[in-house]
């Protein structure tokens, strides 16, 4: 079993940044599809940014691309989304999950990852 463990979220204003990082322990996901999702109040969990076992196979939301950028460093177990340029309508609670397939193919429905962190919440004043 893996636990995973979200933080760097907080208060911003419209046009700052944030780095969300999400610490792996149990379990290595060096070998697996990380991705982020977030959830708003009253509205369902939505994809964010996904990323293949070795890094080298990134894809995002269409509402973050440009924007947002996922990474991974495998000796730590670790993903991390650096966040720019954010909206108000980024606020949200954001997730890290781990797609246990073995697999290149980077997944971007909830239903394909298999365990999720705690969540962290971003707040974007306007």
């Amino acid at each position: 079993q893996v636990q995973l463990v979200e933080s760097g979220g907080g208060l911003v204003q419209a046009g700052g940044s944030l780095r969300l990082s999400c610490a792996a322990s149990g379990r290595t996901v060096s070998y697996y599809t990380m991705g982020w999702f977030r959830q708003a109040p009253g509205k369902e969990r939505e994809f964010v940014a996904a990323i293949s076992r070795t890094g080298g196979s990134t894809t995002y939301a269409d509402s973050v691309k440009g924007r947002f950028t996922i990474s991974r460093d495998n000796a730590k177990n670790t993903v991390y989304l650096q966040m720019n340029s954010l909206k108000p309508e980024d606020t949200a609670v954001y997730y890290c999950a781990v797609d246990f397939r073995y697999t290149l193919v980077v997944a971007t429905s909830v239903g394909e990852y298999d365990y999720w962190g705690q969540g962290t919440q971003v707040t974007v004043s306007s």
